[in-house]
């Protein structure tokens, strides 16, 4: 059985939420990916369509500005 990247990701995400982290590799390209909690502390949404943006919608995005 196959794990396709996005499950790797996404484990590797909470795991990281869960230690507090605000960064993780991803297992599958090795790039350096912010998680929903740094994010979160930067208080508004960079409009750059993050993977783990915690305002998914543009008007969550404009009222957090």
């Amino acid at each position: 059985m196959t794990t396709r990247p996005e499950e790797l990701w996404m484990r590797v995400h909470e795991e990281a939420v869960q230690r507090g982290e605000h960064t993780y590799i991803d297992p599958a390209t090795g790039a350096l990916v912010m998680t929903e909690l740094a994010h979160a502390s930067r208080g508004f949404c960079c409009g750059n369509g993050c993977r783990h943006c915690p305002w998914k919608s543009s008007e969550d995005a404009k009222r957090a500005r």
